[in-house]
């Protein structure tokens, strides 16, 4: 005779809502919650296994007496406040997986005497704006000016990226859950968030967004790690939340983009956003973030421009195709140095493969596979 299991309607009921599914549309596709929340059967083990795989959550917790209260692992802000504190258990789960990533490297970086990185929270709001952003493009080694060098957006935003890593600052580009393809992190639910550490920074972009979106994102997260501040945001609109902290990162991103003198100068000659865009080799989004700052256009007139913008992006990507080569998008999703410095530990004997395994959230031969395309 099987076992069934006395569980508490509560607890199914909360299980199914922290994975953000409508108790009533759930049944429908597993019809033996019905039958448990009336009380008319009793879950056998088999049956509550399968159940806590398709609602993401530990089996043990569904045997607890009531649902326990998890707390957000970050502060997170919202530009739009719809009175919902609830965090996206995806965007949760992906938060609790990269902090697991960064108690690791950080730890691995101490014991072989890395020195902390000096521009961890280096500044505060009592500083100067501009005094931040000097720091930030001496310490990354950029001119002001150093966007227009480049060809186009995605090869700024990779630019960035590597002389962001190359200073010690962990980055993922991600829109899913570790590599589960099935488990996807919607843009408005957040666009990025960043993990604070003296030794190992971790920066969490979504690679949903449009470049443009990337972009400004990657530069907010910077003046994060700067002010030595844990946050996740989604950045509605490419607009800050009414927190202080998150508007004056927000200037911080807008000036080390797009510098005020530059743009000053170059909307005596002409106000047409396109042309502004070109010569200063940014998205023509991230120009009218810079002219709203400027009050040269009225929020409305940014907000159209925004939703015009953004669904010509969604348009082309929808029109390009979602497929890719996965060990390249692997390298995204993980990060170069991240991946390094796993294949340098297990190398070493300092990492069992079984744990590479679990902090990748790669196996097998896909795991050997991917680090062989990395290293030969």
């Amino acid at each position: 005779m099987k076992t069934q299991l006395e569980i508490n309607s509560d607890i199914l009921i909360w299980a199914v809502e922290r994975a953000g599914f409508d108790v009533g549309d759930f049944s429908e596709k597993f019809p033996h919650l019905s039958a448990w929340l009336s009380g008319k059967k009793k879950p056998t083990l088999k049956q509550l296994k399968t159940f806590s795989q398709k609602v993401h959550i530990p089996f043990g917790y569904l045997l607890l007496g009531e649902p326990i209260v998890e707390q957000f692992p970050i502060p997170f802000f919202r530009t739009l406040q719809d009175g919902s504190n609830k965090l996206s258990l995806n965007v949760y789960d992906t938060i609790l997986i990269l902090q697991k990533r960064q108690n690791w490297i950080s730890g691995y970086l101490q014991e072989n005497e890395y020195e902390q990185l000096s521009f961890v929270g280096k500044f505060s709001q009592t500083n100067n704006i501009q005094e931040i952003v000097d720091d930030i493009r001496k310490t990354l080694n950029l001119e002001d000016n150093w966007a227009s060098r480049l060809s186009s957006w995605t090869i700024a935003k990779d630019f960035l990226t590597e002389r962001i890593e190359d200073i010690g600052i962990f980055t993922v580009f991600s829109s899913i859950v570790g590599s589960n393809t099935h488990r996807k992190i919607k843009v408005e639910e957040c666009r990025g968030f960043v993990l604070v550490d003296k030794y190992a920074p971790f920066m969490f972009i979504n690679s949903a967004d449009s470049i443009a979106a990337q972009i400004f994102t990657l530069a907010h997260e910077l003046a994060h790690i700067w002010l030595g501040k844990n946050a996740g945001f989604d950045l509605r609109q490419l607009l800050p939340a009414s927190d202080p902290t998150e508007i004056f990162c927000d200037k911080i991103a807008a000036e080390f983009l797009v510098p005020q003198v530059l743009l000053s100068e170059a909307i005596q000659k002409t106000h047409n956003i396109e042309e502004l865009a070109k010569q200063f080799k940014v998205s023509q989004l991230v120009i009218a973030r810079r002219l709203l700052d400027l009050k040269k256009i009225t929020r409305d007139n940014f907000i159209n421009f925004y939703e015009k913008y953004r669904q010509h992006e969604f348009e082309k990507k929808e029109n390009k195709g979602t497929g890719g080569y996965f060990y390249k998008t692997e390298k995204k999703r993980l990060g170069i140095r991240f991946a390094n410095f796993i294949y340098q530990a297990v190398q070493e004997n300092k990492l069992l493969v079984r744990d590479a395994y679990r902090l990748t959230d790669l196996s097998g031969n896909t795991f050997h596979k991917f680090m062989k395309e990395l290293f030969y």
